[in-house]
């Protein structure tokens, strides 16, 4: 099994004292930004990767947002690129960049400099993005996917193509070679993460896309790895562990009840005032905008539609006993707990690989150095011996 750290890289100082009835107050003015916390931040977390990197983990994750301290990753290349130069054997996943809002042959370009400068350690993630992203940039949120679209298809024919040209509804370009080249053949993996949409499913199933299946584990996303298994032997392709990869939270103490004292009040923070800064979450609300279809959930089963709803309350109104409460079900705990309780996570979905996030609430660096310390030598060698041989949740389907 792969063991990757999905880095948010929050805002190096918590804000929870801005706080309103719905959350931070959007947009937030300039007024409450420290250069100063930002610098620390970043010197902070490139020093976690480069201990990631020693310590033996397969891959660190990056992501790309805006406007928020949800994240300090506006552009997740800059990042992905001084990681480059950090680490020596660490996957670089940039997860991802948000192809609809750029200019993709810019984007192209910039991932095969990424995968020069990493010698071919990068893995390409590309997203649509959360609707607060639409916002900051001024894009229509019912063009999101006609521009995913056609972007996938400039950067992939830049990378592979001698010569190309392209005449599209939003980009068009002649005669195009480009240099440099991804070191890797015909280009890097590309992952997709899949919050719930059904289009988005059907899109990786075509092109036979790694992707990451909803927020959490659960009947939703057992319904995600049932469609798209669907669509992939629609389009010729068998389902394998290799093609999912599974986000999980975990935290490791002496116990349940010192992994929620200790890491509860972050999770809180990142739930209650991170999470939906700026942004909503809701499908009907995403429909009536037109950046998800009136069908975005058809395939998903009855009992499961409520967590295909994604309500923001759900997150904005949590307390610390509803934290004790999810901790239960949750990898926190004893090294024992939390290995068994991710290797039954990837089991169950059929996953090879997994995405540890160990910090997102903007925790203290010695607190999250420490994490990845102990994960690493306390957890990480049973995941890493582990393999994971079939997609169980297909099998449990079609038995």
């Amino acid at each position: 099994m792969k063991v990757f750290v999905f880095d948010l890289l929050p805002y190096g100082e918590q804000l929870e004292h801005l706080r309103e009835k719905d959350g931070l107050p959007y947009p937030l003015p300039r007024r409450h930004f420290k250069p100063e916390v930002a610098v620390q931040t970043y010197a902070e977390h490139l020093d976690a990767w480069e201990e990631m990197d020693r310590l033996g983990y397969d891959g660190v994750g990056f992501n790309e947002h805006h406007s928020s301290p949800y994240g300090l990753m506006n552009s997740p290349n800059l990042l992905a690129a001084a990681a480059a130069q950090r680490t020596k054997n660490l996957k670089l996943l940039i997860y991802g960049n948000l192809l609809p809002l750029h200019e993709p042959l810019r984007l192209a370009e910039e991932l095969a400099m990424l995968d020069c400068l990493s010698n071919g350690r990068l893995i390409s993630g590309f997203a649509r993005g959360i609707p607060r992203e639409y916002q900051v940039h001024n894009v229509p949120l019912a063009d999101s996917r006609a521009r995913f679209e056609e972007a996938y298809e400039i950067v992939t024919r830049a990378w592979t193509e001698e010569v190309f040209s392209y005449e599209g509804k939003f980009w068009s370009y002649k005669n195009v070679a480009m240099w440099p080249r991804p070191v890797q053949r015909p280009h890097p993996p590309i992952w997709v993460p899949i919050v719930g949409s059904k289009e988005s499913i059907e899109f990786a199933g075509k092109h036979n896309i790694v992707i990451t299946p909803g927020l959490r584990s659960g009947g939703l996303q057992d319904d995600i790895i049932r469609y798209y298994a669907k669509c992939l032997a629609q389009n010729g392709h068998k389902i394998t562990p290799d093609h999912l990869s599974i986000a999980i939270n975990a935290y490791v103490a002496d116990s349940k009840a010192q992994a929620v004292k200790e890491n509860g009040p972050y999770f809180l923070y990142f739930n209650r005032t991170l999470f939906s800064h700026g942004n909503f979450t809701e499908t009907s609300m995403q429909r009536a905008t037109g950046y998800s279809s009136a069908s975005s959930t058809d395939y998903v089963r009855q009992e499961n539609q409520k967590a295909a709803e994604n309500a923001r309350e759900d997150y904005r109104n949590m307390t610390l006993d509803d934290v004790a409460k999810a901790a239960e079900k949750l990898p926190w705990g004893t090294p024992d707990e939390v290995a068994e309780r991710i290797i039954a996570a990837a089991e169950h979905a059929g996953a090879s690989t997994v995405q540890v996030s160990l910090n997102r609430g903007a925790m203290p660096q010695e607190m999250f150095l420490e994490q990845i310390r102990r994960f690493a030598r306390d957890v990480l060698p049973r995941l890493q011996a582990h393999t994971v041989t079939r997609v169980r949740a297909i099998e449990e389907a079609t038995a």
